[in-house]
């Protein structure tokens, strides 16, 4: 199996935060996001990962030489962005047509079990069941649990099962073809060339795809989603809570290394980076990425970045 993450995404709802570096880069509960991903599919041990860059690739670059326990990995530069079916292709030519292919958005992150691949024989979608539909591309499924068309954004019922971007495909040179046909014949959906128009034309010409469930779909696009999802992981993997000098900790939260705390209230839900220093202050629901300073300071809902 290979993996490909499309990182190419520039986070502008994320501004100021990703004027420097890309979102998958944003810190949640102590790592970064796609260090939460990938370290949640290493278990599948991937042959490659393959990592589709584009904004501040050389950042993404950079970051990878320090994950050499990732094993092989290789990002591919996607320099004009035309959507994520473009960004699917670029990574093709890498992977061989019997050897399953596993997509996972680089920007979002879930719960769900990735140990069923190991033993399925049909094309798989995660979806996730949402309360409005019609902000949502979903999969249509008949009585045995197949997938029968996939719709976007449906303006009438057809299903609440949201494509959340986990996809592991059986039928490569099947989506190889039908993104080739798409770009051939400069096929666009609001003028990017989808994966879902592929995988679409996969399920038309008889491949079989079938929905798997996600248990926790966890946003990270706007300051307020990634506060949320960063309070969610943090409770995931709550720890006992540290002692500093005259202070009060309130868990759950993170404390990267050498971190000072001093007459200060932390907590709930706050991760704290290396070399942080906090005195004097209370802090609530918060990120603080490294070598920030908190001095005499009331802070809560926000995420600082110097």
């Amino acid at each position: 199996m290979k993996i490909v993450l499309p990182v190419a995404g520039n986070g502008i709802r994320l501004r100021p935060y990703t004027e420097n570096m890309p979102k998958c880069l944003l810190p949640v509960a102590g790592k970064t996001i796609i260090d939460w991903i990938v370290e949640g599919a290493l278990f599948l041990k991937p042959s490659e990962t393959i990592f589709i860059t584009g904004y501040k690739a050389s950042v993404v670059d950079d970051f990878l030489k320090l994950r050499p326990e990732w094993g092989a990995v290789r990002t591919v530069l996607q320099s004009n962005p035309q959507g994520l079916g473009e960004a699917i292709s670029l990574a093709l030519p890498y992977v061989n047509d019997d050897e399953p292919l596993l997509i996972i958005l680089g920007d979002t992150l879930f719960e769900a079990d990735l140990s069923i691949l190991d033993k399925v024989t049909e094309n798989i979608l995660y979806t996730f069941k949402v309360a409005d539909p019609k902000r949502f591309g979903v999969a249509v499924t008949d009585q045995d649990g197949r997938i029968e068309r996939l719709v976007e954004k449906p303006q009438e019922f057809v299903s609440d099962e949201a494509i959340v971007g986990i996809y592991y495909i059986k039928d490569v040179k099947a989506l190889k073809d039908a993104l080739n046909y798409l770009m051939q014949n400069d096929i666009r959906t609001k003028g990017e060339f989808q994966l879902t128009d592929a995988l679409e034309r996969m399920i038309q010409g008889g491949c079989k795809f079938r929905t798997a469930p996600v248990e926790k779909w966890l946003d990270c696009g706007l300051v307020e989603t990634l506060l949320e999802t960063n309070a969610h992981v943090l409770k995931r993997n709550e720890k006992v809570a540290p002692k500093f000098e005259g202070s009060e900790i309130i868990m759950p939260c993170h404390f990267g290394k050498n971190v000072v705390v001093k007459n200060s209230k932390v907590g709930p839900n706050v991760s704290v980076g290396d070399g942080c220093v906090i005195e004097n202050s209370e802090i609530c629901n918060a990120i603080l990425w490294d070598s920030v300073k908190v001095l005499d300071k009331k802070l809560e809902k926000v995420v600082v970045h110097e």
